[in-house]
């Protein structure tokens, strides 16, 4: 009898657990768990084990404005943001995430925070002149992305054989993979291709986005449990207050966010049913 006891609560235990929203942990005194891959300029960890980046500073400066500032980063690779969230392993994800229609099937995104579009790293000068998905094609180059980003699917659309398309755990493989000529051409958001030139300046450079015309941007949001949709809410209202204020250009501008990146009046909701 006292092990069916035992059983039932534990059963009890795991179920409450499962069923906490975000709402309900910060009102408990838990802080919110940020989920990240570790990529600068996106999300990253700083000397001191703190979370910044572009994405990190943005959100906590809004949950700092929402009263919250018991807040725990959680670091895990790209492939592993998605079902991290869902498994409850954090709270939001701040990896610099695109709003898909395939990914709103599975989470729930915040309003916009910017647009954005993928460019390339590649060998210095741009020998082949590529700047765009269809120039890969052209030249049959070799492509490097990283697992569950959206590049792969992109270079697919364009018409890149498989055989050409290689995927590594994230930036510093994409990075190794076109300086040691593994690979004629890296695929990553903008911000990052600028990040990672700036590690082999002599031996790489940045495809221009501006060329890169089959593209019209990607919209970057906040990641959230589907099941957290009324914290969301009250996150997408003070999002709307910080969005082009003082304080978040000051807070942005060393990452190269400018006002050219804003998002230009579409909503998630649109974003999510666009395929």
């Amino acid at each position: 009898m006292r092990q069916i006891v035992i059983i039932i609560a534990s059963l009890l235990l795991i179920s409450s657990v499962s069923a906490e929203t975000l709402n309900a942990r910060i009102e408990a005194g838990k802080p919110v768990r940020l989920g990240f891959a570790n990529e600068k300029p996106w999300a990253y960890l700083d000397s001191d084990g703190k979370p910044t980046g572009l994405i990190n500073d943005y959100t906590i400066d809004i949950l700092n404005h929402m009263g919250i500032n018991h807040i725990e980063p959680v670091f895990t690779e790209w492939g592993g943001l998605i079902p991290g969230l869902r498994a409850k392993r954090f709270d939001i994800i701040t990896g610099g995430m695109y709003i898909l229609s395939s990914r709103c099937q599975k989470i729930a995104f915040s309003e916009p925070i910017g647009r954005f579009r993928d460019a390339f790293i590649v060998p210095k000068g741009n020998p082949k002149d590529i700047h765009d998905y269809p120039d890969v094609v052209r030249e049959s180059a070799r492509l490097v992305t990283g697992v569950g980003y959206n590049m792969t699917n992109s270079a697919r659309d364009a018409g890149l054989s498989e055989s050409l398309i290689i995927q590594v755990p994230g930036p510093a493989e994409i990075l190794s993979a076109v300086k040691e000529g593994r690979a004629e051409v890296g695929a990553v958001p903008y911000f990052t291709a600028l990040y990672l030139a700036k590690q082999a300046p002599d031996s790489l450079s940045v495809s221009d986005p501006a060329r890169a015309t089959s593209q019209t941007g990607h919209y970057i949001g906040i990641g959230f449990r589907k099941e957290d949709n009324a914290f969301l809410e009250q996150f997408d209202e003070a999002q709307a207050e910080y969005m082009g204020s003082q304080q978040m250009l000051e807070r942005v501008k060393k990452y190269g966010y400018r006002e050219a990146q804003y998002p230009d009046g579409i909503a998630t909701s649109q974003l999510c049913q666009r395929q």
